[in-house]
């Protein structure tokens, strides 16, 4: 599926992956390859990119929104920074 996470400053990270782990408000929840339509509220934490079943990059976001369509995740920030 393709990922994308935008601020309104710039495009933090856009390409295809297996899946990501998000900080939604009531907890972490994981969207996948062909994941049904969905949009979410985010809260403050860390995200889990996962570029494959093995390999992964984690992201500090601020609050903000998903938006899963089409094999597509649109993760809408107020803020990300790439984390170890």
């Amino acid at each position: 599926m393709t990922l994308e996470i935008l601020t309104p400053e710039k495009k933090i990270y856009s390409g295809e992956v297996y899946g990501v782990q998000l900080p939604g408000i009531d907890g972490l929840f994981e969207v996948l390859d062909k994941h049904a339509p969905l949009v979410s509220a985010l809260g403050n934490g860390k995200m889990k990119v996962l570029k494959s079943k093995t390999s992964f990059e984690h992201y500090t976001i601020k609050s903000g929104f998903v938006e899963v369509l089409n094999n597509k995740a649109t993760v809408l920030v107020e803020g990300a920074a790439a984390t170890n």
